[in-house]
């Protein structure tokens, strides 16, 4: 083809999108301005890339920072994960910037080796189920465990690959509600998740089904089971699978029609209260077994004096799963995501302080949810009292999520949060396994290391007084005085602390 010909034919296009431009009705920009309009919604589009990759800092952008996907990609991939001359983050004007106090003098001494500590399980300080002495009550072999987030929601090979790596690492691997499929069902261990549609355990009218429950629990290494009030993505909004991501898998699964958006309701039909609700922990826990909690976040504290004050001898939850307001991984309209529910630091402490002065802590483990899936974050979520940390986006990272941001448009480029199968494809199970087991044990590695600089062998055990939070340059104050905390609170009991230390110097040894 000749130029004047490939010119013309240029100038055709262009005099077709003029054209069009100026009859369209939709777009006053276009009408306006014909052809050079389009040039505005294509930076448009690409706006998010251009800002993650080109314009912003490395720890300007959110959900997750540069530096911060940074680590946990080089984490994944058992690269090297350090970062030199010195932070960029502005410590100088940040308020509420967690500083960890390390000491001077222990007979606790950290290695330095990069990969020094990632063979060493840190298993939870406390018994889940044990003071309510479950029948199969136990010891979490991992305070890092795979956060709730539901086939259908994230793809097949992503959640297979989440559940290889869970074995691989030796955590648990929280189902979602979106019920237990054959993805999951790849050795890890499983915290299954009751949501308010019962995905899984519900009969043909949608109604909770607890032969169906014991069913799902005996075919699958199910140690534990979480009912989900709220999450921080969404809270006290319900689920919502779009149905362009529903396959007939999916609706076979969980028992529902194709075609149609897949809504669960913002509350649950068998319990209206605390008192019914506690009546039916009680109920599955003595069928099945199993030591069963909730998950929540937090709002209005009425439901959480309540509970307090309702929990006894005879019906207790074995455990709370904390989500912040900060968002997780389900899609939500914005106001949701920005503006409902508290961030984890003051939703976590709000509802510890109230167990704590109710004396109830010892008989609970609290889990985290609410981006821990970070060094710092974690530790200062540990020291706040929190048991056992629940990561769900740093999952997501660690099996290629590049922060898209596309969760809720089938449309996620790295297969991650799509059933679409051009792009699913791109998503290796296996490869992907390894790098969520390397993320869970590095992220492990890191914690046994802070808290050896601490003087202490288990990250449970750092104190708030091992921790300050600036007010810039100007202050500082511990993390207890901040949160209001007592002195022990935020610690595990006498007991459980002395068996954690002597398990943890066995492995150190």
């Amino acid at each position: 083809m000749s130029w004047k010909a490939i010119a013309a034919t240029g100038a055709a296009a262009i005099g077709a999108v003029a054209v069009h431009d100026l009859v369209q009705k939709q777009h006053a920009l276009k009408r306006n301005f014909p052809v050079i309009a389009n040039l505005r919604y294509m930076l448009e589009s690409i706006g998010p890339e251009l800002r993650q990759y080109i314009i912003t800092d490395n720890d300007d952008e959110r959900p997750f920072s540069r530096d911060q996907r940074r680590w946990v990609y080089a984490s994944a991939k058992l690269q090297n994960n350090y970062f030199g001359f010195g932070t960029d983050n502005d410590v100088e004007h940040t308020v509420g910037y967690p500083i960890i106090r390390h000491r001077t003098f222990s007979e606790v001494v950290p290695h330095t080796g990069v990969h020094i500590g990632e063979d060493i399980p840190i298993p939870s300080a406390k018994v889940l189920g044990g003071a309510r002495g479950r029948r199969l009550k136990f010891r979490p072999t991992s305070v890092v465990n795979i956060s709730g987030m539901s086939f259908g929601s994230l793809s097949a090979p992503a959640v297979e690959a989440l559940n290889k790596g869970a074995k691989l690492a030796g955590c648990f691997h929280n189902t979602g509600e979106g019920a237990l499929s054959p993805h999951h069902r790849h050795g890890g261990d499983i915290m299954f998740q009751i949501g308010t549609s019962y995905f899984g355990c519900r009969d043909e009218k949608g109604e909770f089904d607890l032969g169906r429950l014991k069913d799902v629990v005996a075919s699958a290494p199910v140690c534990a089971i979480e009912i989900k009030l709220s999450q921080g993505a969404k809270p006290g909004l319900g689920g919502m699978l779009p149905a362009a991501k529903i396959s007939q898998e999916i609706a076979d699964i969980r028992g529902i029609p194709m075609g149609v958006d897949c809504s669960s309701p913002s509350r649950h039909s068998v319990f209206r209260d605390v008192d019914s609700m506690l009546d039916f922990v009680e109920l599955v826990a003595s069928e099945t077994g199993l030591p069963v909690g909730i998950k929540s976040a937090v709002g209005n504290m009425q439901f959480w004096h309540q509970l307090s004050e309702q929990m006894s001898k005879e019906r207790a939850v074995d455990f709370i799963t904390i989500d912040g307001g900060e968002g997780g991984t389900g899609a939500a309209p914005l106001v949701f995501s920005d503006s409902v529910a508290l961030p984890f630091r003051l939703a976590f402490t709000t509802v510890y302080k109230l167990f704590a002065e109710k004396g109830l802590t010892d008989d609970i483990t609290f889990i985290g949810a609410a981006k821990l899936g970070l060094p710092e974050n974690a530790i200062v979520a540990m020291a706040l009292g929190a048991d056992l940390i629940n990561t769900g986006r740093g999952a997501m990272l660690a099996l290629g999520c590049i922060q898209a941001q596309e969760c809720h448009t089938d449309h996620c480029p790295t297969g991650v949060a799509t059933q679409n199968a051009w792009l699913t494809r791109g998503l290796d199970p296996t490869l992907k396994s390894i790098r969520v087991a390397n993320y869970i044990r590095t992220l492990r590695r890191d914690l046994l290391k802070v808290s050896e600089a601490c003087g202490v062998v288990h990250p449970g055990l750092i104190d708030v007084n091992d921790i300050d939070i600036l007010d810039g340059v100007l202050s500082s104050r511990s993390l207890g005085e901040v949160y209001g905390y007592r002195p022990g609170w935020g610690q595990p009991s006498a007991t459980d602390r002395a068996e954690i230390e002597r398990l943890m110097t066995q492995s150190l040894v």
